[in-house]
């Protein structure tokens, strides 16, 4: 059996920093794993500015709910869904996925965890698992399934050489030139036609 696997900001939703730093004009809180490859440093860099301007969870929340899917995403995932099995691997947290899923249907989605204060305040975060795009491809290899990717940042390339076909979807140039061996999609009909190429391509497993 064959399984997808997307990133989901930049792919099916907007930038949720990127959209909080518009709101609360901080430009510095713009940058994402576009520019920052190293997702820890990135993070202990969010928090340290949300710590600084004494942002709570609520804060976030608020743009949150404000925000929609990306335009087609919805059709995209009601239509591969229809055809193959989804799971969404992302570097968000489960107090930020909440709304955007309830949007997109309820796909399966595994990300991690934010760490709160009884005032609200971000104190820290919870990694589901260190590079757990990359593990949970790993793992479902080891549960006989092939894996088609997608993903537009530094931090889903491991995830995409895990798979058996890695794909970027709309990713900026330098990560297109420094990934040169994965395809490129640049709207939800060319990465369709490449989730279904792969599949089609893959050998039946025992």
């Amino acid at each position: 059996m064959n399984i997808v696997c997307l990133d989901l900001e930049g792919v099916l939703i907007p930038e949720i920093w990127i959209n909080f730093a518009e709101k609360v004009g901080i430009e510095e809180l713009k940058a994402t794993t576009r520019d920052i490859p190293d997702y820890d440093e990135l993070m202990r860099f969010r928090l340290k500015l949300c710590a600084e301007h004494e942002f709570r969870i609520q804060d976030i929340q608020e743009v949150i709910a404000t925000l929609t899917p990306l335009d087609g995403a919805k059709q995209f995932c009601d239509e591969l869904r229809a055809d193959h099995q989804l799971i969404i691997l992302s570097d968000t947290f489960q107090q930020f996925a909440t709304p955007m899923m309830q949007q997109l249907d309820w796909p399966t989605i595994f990300c991690h965890e934010l760490i709160l204060d009884a005032q609200g305040r971000i104190a820290d975060y919870k990694l589901r698992k260190p590079d757990h795009k990359r593990e949970t491809v790993r793992r479902l290899h080891e549960l006989n399934f092939n894996v088609v990717a997608a993903g537009d940042s530094y931090n889903d390339t491991t995830m995409l050489s895990e798979a058996e076909q890695g794909i970027l979807f709309c990713p900026p140039q330098n990560v297109i030139d420094e990934f040169p061996q994965f395809p490129v999609a640049t709207d939800y009909a060319q990465l369709r036609q490449h989730i279904d190429a792969a599949v089609a391509a893959m050998p039946v497993k025992d």
